[in-house]
Order: C-alpha cells, then sequence, then structure tokens
C-alpha cells in the first residue's frame, strides 16, 4: 500500500475498473489496463489494448485500418499522469482538472503501437510542479522492456479552458 500525503491509504495496484474510476476518461477512452506500480515521484501502469482492431485512436483510411501510430504514446503518458494526480492528491479530495498543455523532446523509436510485443508499459515521472502546472518525463516499452516513446509532457492545473464566445 502506498500512503497519499494526508496519510490516507491507497491502492498499490488497481485494475482497469479502477482505474477508469480514478481518471477523467471514460470508456473505451480509458486506455490503462493496470496501476503496476506509484509513489509521490512515479507512476507504472501495463496496456494490453494497443493491438486491440478497435482501439479508439487507431488510424483509419475509409476501410483501411493504418494501425495505432506511434505518437499515441503521448495520451497514454497523460492517463498515467492523471491517474498520478488522482492517487497522490491529499487527504482523499478530487484531484485538480487540467489539461495538457505541451509535449517536449518526444523521441518516437517506431512508427507503430499496435506491432510492438506486449503488454507495454508506461513510466511517467514528475519532474516539477506547483498548484499551477506539473511536468512529467516518460517512456512507453515493449514486453521486453524496449523504449518505443520517450518525452516530457506539461499539464496545465485548474485553469478550465476558456469557451468560445458565440456572436
Amino acid at each position: 500500500m502506498n500512503a497519499n500525503t494526508a496519510g490516507m491509504k491507497e491502492p498499490a495496484t488497481l485494475d482497469h475498473a479502477g482505474i477508469a474510476a480514478r481518471v477523467p476518461h471514460a470508456g473505451a477512452m480509458c486506455l490503462l489496463e493496470r496501476l503496476s506500480r506509484w509513489d509521490s515521484d512515479e507512476i507504472e501502469c501495463g496496456i494490453a489494448n494497443h493491438a486491440d482492431p478497435a482501439h479508439p485512436l487507431r488510424e483509419r483510411d475509409g476501410s483501411a485500418d493504418l494501425g495505432l501510430p506511434a505518437p499515441c504514446a503521448v495520451e497514454y503518458a497523460a492517463q498515467a499522469m492523471a491517474l498520478h494526480a488522482s492517487l497522490a492528491a491529499a487527504g482523499g479530495k478530487a484531484p485538480t482538472p487540467g489539461f495538457l498543455a505541451s509535449a517536449r523532446d518526444v523521441q518516437l523509436h517506431v512508427q507503430r503501437l499496435d506491432t510492438a510485443a506486449g503488454p507495454l508499459s508506461v513510466l511517467a515521472r514528475r519532474l516539477a510542479g506547483d498548484e499551477r502546472q506539473a511536468m512529467y518525463r516518460f517512456v512507453l516499452r515493449d514486453a521486453a522492456g524496449r523504449a518505443l516513446v520517450e518525452g516530457r509532457a506539461t499539464v496545465v492545473l485548474n485553469s478550465p479552458l476558456p469557451m468560445p464566445v458565440s456572436t
């Protein structure tokens, strides 16, 4: 078991349903299969759906299935970051809402994720942050531990996107 900053116990691992209850992503867009481990600085999650023909992020051209492009790894990382924030929220409070503001230094070591040997894993390590933003370094790996995609992502917290003004 892990303890959050208020001393409340949080689960050491979670299945897909447990993850879905803690992140804003619903239905097929909740992409993480399991929480493998976490602490105050990092989180590691397992991924089993990367080769699923019904994956919501698969690229299609008409009836041709072009697979799951490697840049989709950023979404896996963003969901791991959201889960990390949920687990680390003090005193059982809901995590601060946020949005992905940037992805930097992203290195694609493969073109597609659906052809990688699974299960995959995503590791996100918090580098810095405060109540307004958080920066993580992430790496998505195949079953053999080979890095498929890695980079850095920044999330802006507690700052809803402005709604367009209708005229």
